[in-house]
């Protein structure tokens, strides 16, 4: 581990080990009263016990999470109820700080004043502790929910685009889109399960899949290729790579292997029935009428360059209606979009509207919307769109708040 990592890592563990004496202080507060001495103390030593537990099941992790599997769902876990703790002990202090700060403000204003406060002032530490616990129970209970259950709350989403130069035979076709599944996070085989029971429910005219199937490692698919390969589509099943489908993000002993690793998962997705597109394309044809379905590799900022467009487009029909598969929005919003050969519809993924936000009808949020600026549903400009999925799987953080898992189900017709 490199120097920054480390002082990174020294300053954040200082800073928790702060705030668990500053919880434990107002827990010791918030029990003064209580009658029971053994739930008094149950609930400070047991509040310590948990919270340097975790922290230090997580820091004697760390080593790990670049290993020859990665992140498994044990480090998984053990990232999210690291977060969970430190989270919920921020919110605590913040009130307590707040409580403590203004305590503070009016006893040296009552001193200037020569005023007597008298015994009111423990009492409303009490109070404060109170308020303290009760905020501090609300990212508790959601990042509980998120890591139980919100991970695995698969919603549908439909989008129906119009096009003045849709083929005819293709007004009403559907495509089911799936991005994201990170089958090496997963945790909950009959959870999985429901969402790709959603997906064929969906009886699309095609399926696609725009990239990262693992976390790293071809293995990670393996016991999920007979469900995942359960998914067909009249008109074929197509998919992509992601950036994490090329095994950056962990050490092999060799660059044969990580080569060997590649090549396996391109065979995984053959024995999924997904026709894999490499930087090509293949026309879709329907009563004698044709659409070109174009794939590339990943392109993205930030991350993995090697996808070639203008590889990809060999052979199209300039005039031909055109849906690209390309992982990262980033690479519609830097290359596709102004490309000089119109592309009418772009299907991405990666981003996993960061597995946190708010989403509703007229307003939403999600920090990931800082790094990207398309980063959920529907972006268009000049007639050529973009739709970015929110992610079939989660990744790191074991959990879903907020931004649930998607099956999308696009719908194109032809304008009148």
């Amino acid at each position: 581990m490199h120097r920054a990592p480390i002082n990174i890592l020294l300053i954040l563990l200082a800073l928790t080990f702060l705030m668990d004496a500053y919880v434990f202080a107002g827990l010791k507060t918030l029990t003064k009263g209580w009658r029971s001495r053994r739930l008094r103390q149950g609930v400070k030593w047991g509040f310590l016990f948990l919270s340097l537990g975790v922290t230090l099941t997580f820091v004697v992790g760390i080593p790990s999470f670049r290993g020859a599997k990665g992140m498994t769902p044990f480090h998984e876990w053990m990232l999210s109820l690291f977060i969970t703790n430190i989270i919920t002990k921020l919110f605590f202090c913040i009130i307590l700080l707040l409580g403590d700060l203004g305590r503070g403000i009016a006893g040296i204003v009552n001193k200037v004043n020569k005023h007597h406060t008298g015994p009111a002032i423990p009492s409303r530490r009490h109070f404060i502790s109170e308020t303290a616990t009760l905020f501090a129970a609300i990212p508790f209970t959601g990042f509980l929910y998120a890591m139980l259950k919100g991970k695995y709350d698969y919603r549908v989403h439909r989008q129906t685009l119009y096009f003045d130069d849709l083929p005819p035979a293709f007004d009403g076709f559907t495509i089911t889109q799936l991005s994201d599944i990170h089958s090496g996070s997963f945790d909950n085989t009959s959870a999985v399960q429901r969402g790709i029971d959603l997906a064929k429910a969906q009886n699309s005219d095609l399926f696609v899949f725009t990239g990262d199937l693992v976390n790293n490692a071809a293995w990670e698919i393996e016991p999920w290729l007979d469900r995942f390969g359960s998914i067909k589509a009249p008109y074929g099943q197509y998919s992509i790579f992601g950036n994490h489908d090329y095994g950056d993000y962990i050490e092999w002993d060799s660059k044969q292997e990580k080569a060997a690793n590649l090549e396996k998962l391109k065979k995984h997705h053959q024995t999924l029935g997904y026709r894999l597109l490499l930087d090509e394309n293949i026309a879709v044809e329907k009563e004698g009428q044709k659409i070109s379905l174009i794939g590339v590799q990943n392109w993205g900022r930030g991350f993995i360059q090697i996808g070639d467009l203008d590889k990809a487009l060999e052979g199209t029909d300039p005039d031909s209606f055109k849906i690209l598969l390309s992982h990262d929005p980033t690479h519609w919003e830097e290359k596709v979009r102004y490309h000089p050969t119109r592309i009418h519809l772009t299907l991405a993924g990666h981003t996993h509207g960061a597995q946190f936000g708010v989403e509703s009808d007229k307003w939403r949020w999600s920090p990931v919307q800082y790094r990207y600026l398309d980063w959920a549903g529907l972006a268009e400009q000049h007639g050529r769109y973009l739709y970015v999925n929110r992610g079939f799987g989660f990744l790191a953080f074991s959990g879903r708040l907020g931004i649930w898992p998607e099956v999308t189900v696009i719908t194109l017709k032809r304008k009148a």
